[in-house]
């Protein structure tokens, strides 16, 4: 059974119910036992929410990687009341980011580690499918010029140039699933929160697209918005005016993006959302460990049912999925122990079989590894073992060497890369300020922890010296030492990606924590923001505009009916985080004023938060490091020398390690025993598939292909096929494109990883990709576009996977599946899930703040009475009832809780600010 709406459903529905009977037995046996400990899945709706979104990755990892991906790439209709506009980048945006990347890389890097230049600039499309998001109300006063004919989401890209602040996001899912119509909700919110409009990319993904095409289509985004090419509706937008923004793949995506603008010199976003981003693919840390029951992640990692596509090796070859390690040269077709071999290492290469086993401390003693220090000075330092050698615990035990690989973005050899892990870059210092946000509950919580204050604090935190092999990263090292301001916040019992759970308050405070900074970053100028970057030391406090204050409704069409109701415009539960907001502020000056800020006199500190001198920002604050509880409040983190995670050896980091390596090896041999005759299967259908390419390759050189190894002309024009076709014929564009470099039948001397399709011919999307590169769209390395054989053009009519009238559909990890019926997508549902969940948990916040209300109103009552003339307590004095009463008008006016010269919070009148 495939991924589907259906099959979600039935594997789902038994997941509802267990939980329901199962989350009712244990809230009782609490209860029984007197436990008052508050736990995030206390609550039925989010331990609801967990349990199905942890079933269907569980679901996932059960089927195939093509349905998998199929499912969750596609289209889904926007609601209405959305404005969604989609786009496609050009392939020139594409080239100036592969450009980029190719200065980045050195040549023996490209050659060696990424396996050539040319590989993952191949691509099906004719460019990379994106959106415009934003809420249509923004824009539904806006006036734009309608002498040219535009169509609506033409005319809606115009009008949201009203809107400045754009948010480029980038979408998680493992760097190989989901897609903009998995996250587009969530799109939505961020608009609404921000004021502004979002533009989202839709990243080739791997294993069809391994790193670092994910990596260039993010560039490309990026370009595409600083410098939009001839024919783009929008207008140039100024880097300080974008923030980068990712969940788990999306957020390291993220990441990584902004140090390779850093690197090159070239102008950087204003600064970076990173929503639990995945940035260690080697799972180095303890938590990786320790939170798999609270997290959603799948213990095994993310394995699958065997097809063509993936694994690479479909059965375990006669060492099984690892081995015991050897001496010697590194198994092919990597580097296990150094980045860049020597040409002593290259030339024994074929020996590897020769060496004896040997203990690992005797390898540590045996292979010191020649490095450079800042001084230049060659040293010996102790061997740090690379993938796909393993270490062990046990020191005395024959360390494990990998002989499948374990991740399906990048090979075992490539994971301690800097691009594919930015946790080791050579330095993150120098870096647009960051809002980092993790949840206590994921696995992927130290490695982020880690990451946010080695980037707050670069000489603290060095990286261990294996990682500096390359020229780069030592020049990085020493030259980007200044701190990156960094807004790093842990969230109590969450999982990963909390914003999923948008009904959950944490989640509510973490879109208001974005959205204040997206907006701060955006709207204030480099000096100010060097100054602060924070919005939460912004004095005076930004003034939060009550979203909800004014009675807005819209008509909402029933899917099935006709008949129209009135509801609110946005749910009523959300003024709710602009509270919370306003008590993260107050708790935050609070600390500052107890701790002090380095650099800055503790009286000018205490002066500039004071509401009556509030005239400028808190100055020289570099990191802001927050715990957030399961209402929203937060809470000042731990000291840094409490904090395990904080006390790992910097050599410990960015290395396979046992544990993790044999919890992999376990779930891979359970699914090799499970899916054994899916994986022969696979096997045959290989060999066929191989057969058909070829004989597709022989039949398109017999009818004309004729190409060479490098293009005559930087730019050529083009041209038709070699043979006549009818002018009739408008659905197939058999042209060569003078912006498509490469194809599949120009990697002849390129090493590409082994699941890459461009240089495959046994799987299904390969072929497609072959016939449009050969028929339709041919590169710049062609010389004609042949007409396709008679026999192949029957053939295709009879195959649901091609058209002999159009390019064949490409891979679902590039291009978005539409549904030729009406759609009732898995997503679609989530939502109304999720907007069900949002009432409920409105209707339960607002029957418990009532009685709280009430309990308050009463309180209020019997301190008036007490204080009133004929009470039976003191009364007051007039003097102090005129200072209460100027402190709660000014404290309104700050939008913020006041506090006093003595560093505390206001008293009964601050606890309801801002609550609408």
């Amino acid at each position: 059974m495939t991924v589907s709406t259906a099959s979600s459903a039935v594997h789902i529905t038994p997941v509802v119910i267990k939980t329901f009977l199962a989350h009712g037995k244990k809230k009782a046996l609490k209860y029984k036992n007197g436990d008052e400990a508050e736990e995030s899945r206390d609550d039925i709706f989010f331990d609801e929410a967990f349990n199905i979104v942890k079933a269907f990755i569980e679901m996932g990892t059960k089927n195939t990687v093509e349905s998998l991906q199929a499912f969750t790439n596609t289209h889904v209709p926007a609601p209405y009341w959305a404005a969604v506009s989609p786009l496609r980048i050009p392939l020139s945006c594409c080239n100036r980011a592969a450009d980029l990347l190719i200065d980045w890389f050195d040549p023996d890097e490209l050659k060696h580690i990424v396996g050539g230049e040319r590989w993952w600039q191949v691509r099906g499309m004719d460019g990379l499918d994106a959106e415009w998001i934003t809420e249509k109300e923004f824009i539904a006063n806006v006036e734009i010029d309608k002498s040219r004919k535009l169509s609506d989401d033409e005319e809606d890209i115009l009008k949201m140039e009203s809107l400045d602040r754009v948010m480029l996001y980038i979408h998680g899912g493992g760097y190989f699933w989901g897609s903009i119509n998995t996250h587009r909700y969530q799109l939505i919110r961020f608009a609404r929160k921000i004021k502004g409009k979002v533009f989202a990319v839709n990243y080739r993904k791997a294993p069809q697209y391994p790193w670092p095409c994910p990596l260039q289509d993010v560039l490309a985004a990026y370009l595409y918005l600083i410098n939009p090419p001839p024919g783009a509706l929008h207008k140039a937008v100024p880097p300080s005016k974008i923030v980068f923004a990712g969940d788990s793949a999306g957020g390291g995506l993220a990441l990584t993006a902004l140090t390779v603008l850093r690197d090159l010199g070239l102008p950087q976003a204003a600064a970076g959302v990173l929503l639990s981003p995945w940035i260690d693919l080697t799972h180095s840390f303890p938590s990786v460990m320790k939170s798999t029951e609270t997290d959603i992640i799948p213990p095994h990692g993310f394995l699958a049912k065997p097809s063509p596509l993936w694994p690479i090796d479909l059965l375990p070859g006669k060492d099984g999925r690892a081995r015991e390690s050897i001496t010697g040269p590194p198994p092919k077709p990597g580097h296990a122990d150094t980045l860049e071999p020597t040409q002593d290492r290259l030339d024994a290469e074929g020996d590897s079989g020769d060496a004896s086993s040997q203990p690992q401390k005797d390898m540590l003693e045996d292979n010191s590894i020649p490095s450079t220090d800042t001084d230049d000075a060659v040293l010996d330092i102790d061997f740090e073992p690379k993938p796909p050698k393993v270490l062990m615990k046990d020191s005395t035990a024959v360390p494990l060497e990998l002989c499948a690989q374990i991740q399906l973005y990048a090979m075992n050899e490539q994971l301690t890369h800097p691009l594919v892990s930015p946790v080791l870059q050579g330095s993150l210092g120098n870096l647009p300020p960051l809002y980092i946000m993790a949840g206590d509950g994921e696995v992927l919580r130290d490695e982020i922890t880690y990451m946010a204050h080695r980037a707050a604090h670069p000489k603290d935190y060095p990286v261990r010296k294996g990682a500096l092999e390359s020229e780069r990263q030592r020049r990085n090292a020493k030259q980007f030492t200044e701190p990156t301001k960094v807004h790093l916040q842990v969230f109590d019992g969450m999982c990963h990606v909390l914003t999923v759970f948008t009904f959950t308050e944490s989640a509510k405070f973490a879109y208001r924590s974005i959205a204040e900074f997206v907006k701060h970053v955006t709207d204030n100028d480099e000096e100010h923001l060097a100054r602060n970057p924070f919005p939460e030391l912004h004095r005076p406090p930004s003034d939060l505009e009550n979203e909800f204050s004014e009675h807005r409704t819209r008509k909402k069409k029933s899917f099935f009916r006709r008949n129209k109701r009135e509801e609110p415009l946005h749910n009523a539960s959300e003024p709710q985080d602009t509270g919370l907001y306003k008590e993260a502020v107050e708790t935050l000056a609070n600390e500052i004023l107890a701790d002090g800020v380095p650099g800055t006199n503790a009286q000018e500190v205490k002066e500039t938060i004071d509401p009556g001198t509030a005239t400028r920002d808190v100055p020289n604050v570099v990191m802001i490091r927050e715990r957030v509880d399961l209402h929203g409040k937060t809470r000042p983190m731990e000291p840094k020398e409490d904090m395990e995670v904080l006390q790992l050896p910097k050599e410990s980091i960015c290395l396979i390690k046992e544990d993790p390596c044999m919890r992999w090896l376990k779930g891979q041999e359970e699914w090799d025993r499970t899916f054994r005759r899916a994986a022969k299967r696979a096997e045959k259908k290989r060999i066929k598939l191989r057969a058909e390419a070829e004989r597709v390759l022989n039949n398109a050189k017999a009818q004309g292909l004729i190409t060479v190894d490098h293009p005559k002309t930087p730019s050529r024009p083009q041209r038709l096929a070699s043979h006549q076709r009818s002018t009739s014929d408008t659905r197939v564009n058999r042209t060569i494109q003078e912006d498509r470099r490469w194809g599949p039948l120009d990697l002849g001397d390129e090493s590409p990883p082994p699941s890459a399709i461009a240089k495959r011919t046994d799987t299904r999307e390969a072929i497609a990709l072959l016939k449009k590169s050969i028929y339709h769209t041919a590169p710049i390395t062609h010389e004609t576009v042949p007409k396709l054989k008679h026999s192949d053009a029957i053939r295709a009519a009879f195959d649901p996977h091609d058209d002999p009238n159009r390019p064949p559909k490409q891979s679902v990890s590039e291009q978005q599946v539409y549904p030729t019926m009406l759609p009732w997508h898995g997503v679609r549902m989530w939502d109304q899930l999720v907007g069900y969940f949002m009432r409920e948990s409105t209707r339960k916040a607002a029957d418990k703040a009532a009685s709280s209300g009430k309990q308050i109103s009463s309180t209020i009552k019997g301190i008036v009475d007490t204080a009133s003339p004929g009470g039976s307590g003191t009364k007051l004095p007039e003097t102090k009832i005129k200072e209460q009463n100027a402190y709660t008008k000014d404290k309104e006016s700050n939008g913020v809780r006041a506090v006093g010269l003595n560093g505390h919070a206001g008293e009964a009148n601050g606890h309801t600010d801002g609550m609408a």
